[in-house]
This record gives structure tokens, sequence and C-alpha cells, in this order.
């Protein structure tokens, strides 16, 4: 009797790639706290109507750390447990892109918030490569349009005010509901509808793992709550995993 090998989710947060030198949102070095007036940078209406948030924007981009970042030990990790045969899905609030970056399998990655690398046309919805938009930005395209309409181009990320992509949200749905085993690593489970995921797979008989410095609002339903460093907690655990 062949027995089925348990499937391993991660929802992963911006927690996971501080290591690789990008900072956190809500940590107590925040990008938030230390700059509450960042959060306008990223909230589609302001960006929409205000061109000079629309060129900070672009030059918020043109110096995220996120170009010269490299996968840590814990997005090697993860990869290692995807090579030792263990099923696994991963469903990230991150959007620099760095669990493919260290050889996960592309398809089990779901970008809850969309992807830093590439750019999106607000009006006829073209995408194309981030690095050419930050090329232009470097030839003095204070605020790039759309070569094809005109319309203003963004971040393929999913921006305050923004609905995230009904057809990822409801693969993350399926794989919270489905899997074995639930790992919220690095996130504060403050976003919504993110965080609900949490609750999801606990309710569909997941053991649920949170691995986080900070306490968050699901810890009660947690069969284990680590506070360890990142870097070295998630490899333990997973280690628990392979055979």
């Amino acid at each position: 009797m062949v027995t089925r090998k348990p499937l391993v989710a991660l929802l992963s947060g911006a927690g996971v790639s501080t290591d690789s030198g990008i900072p956190d949102y809500r940590g107590p070095q925040g990008l938030w706290r230390r700059d509450p007036e960042a959060e306008k940078l990223v909230t589609y209406d302001v960006y929409m109507s205000d061109p000079e948030i629309r060129r900070r924007s672009w030059r918020m981009r043109r110096d995220s750390p996120t170009w010269q970042a490299r996968p840590n030990a814990a997005h090697e990790a993860i990869v290692g447990l995807e090579r030792a045969g263990v099923p696994v899905r991963v469903i990230t609030q991150n959007v620099d892109g760095l669990h493919q970056r260290a050889g996960l399998t592309p398809r089990k990655v779901l970008e809850l918030h969309g992807s830093a690398r590439s750019v999106v046309c607000t009006g006829c919805g073209e995408r194309g490569p981030m690095d050419e938009a930050l090329e232009r930005v470097a030839s003095g395209e204070e605020d790039p349009d759309c070569r094809g309409c005109g319309g203003i181009l963004k971040s393929a990320t999913v921006m305050f005010g923004e609905r995230l992509d009904p057809a990822v949200l409801g693969e993350a749905v399926a794989v919270a509901k489905g899997c074995d085993v639930f790992i919220a690593v690095g996130t504060s489970l403050q976003v919504q509808p993110a965080a609900s995921l949490v609750g999801l797979a606990a309710e569909h008989g997941a053991r649920l793992l949170i691995v986080n410095a900070e306490p968050t609002p699901y810890d009660g339903l947690a069969e284990r709550v680590i506070r360890e460093p990142i870097g070295t907690a998630l490899p333990a655990l997973l280690s628990t995993f392979t055979p």
C-alpha cells in the first residue's frame, strides 16, 4: 500500500525576505512605521490621481532593494522540501519573486499580491517587464506611460484599494482547504483576505504552524508557534517533513 505524502502549504510574508535585504512593512523597523507617507505610493486612487505620487513611486521602484536581493536560507529550505519529494505549495504575500529565483517550481507559487518584476497598463491592461520601464526612468522619463495606448503604468502588484486576482485567490483557497499542513511564516496575519486562509486551513483539518517574530491574531489556532529567526527556524522545521 502506497502512503500519500502530506501536502505542505506555506503562506509566506515579508519576514521571509528580510534576510535578503528587503524590509518588511509592519515590523518594528517596517516601512510603514519608518515612513507612514510611503503608503500613499502604493494606494491606487492616490497613485492614479496624483502625478507627483507616481513620480515618487517610480523612484521608489528604481531604488528598491529587490533588484539586488538574493534568495536566503528560508527560500532555499522550501526548495529543498520540494526536491525531497514532498508536495509543496507556496501562497506568498511577497512580490519579489524570490521563491521562484531560489528554484521553486513556478506553478507551485501563488503570488497573492502580484509581482514587482512586471508592469501593467491601467488603461489597456498590457503587461511588460519592469526592467524595461525602469530603463525609461533611468533615461529621464519620470512617469513612463504605456507605449501602446498612453495609459498610466503601474507595477503589476496589488495596491491598496485594488482587489486580489480572483483566480489566484481561488487557487489559494483550494490549497488552504486541501492541505495537510499549513505553515504561516513571516507574516503578521493582519491583511485580509490572505490572513483568512490560516483559519480556513485549520477549519478543514490542517495542522497549523506559525513562524513569526511577533504575535498574530491566529496564534491561538496553531499547534505550534515559533518566535525564533526565520532563517534558522524554517529550515529546521521543514527538515522534520523530509524522509
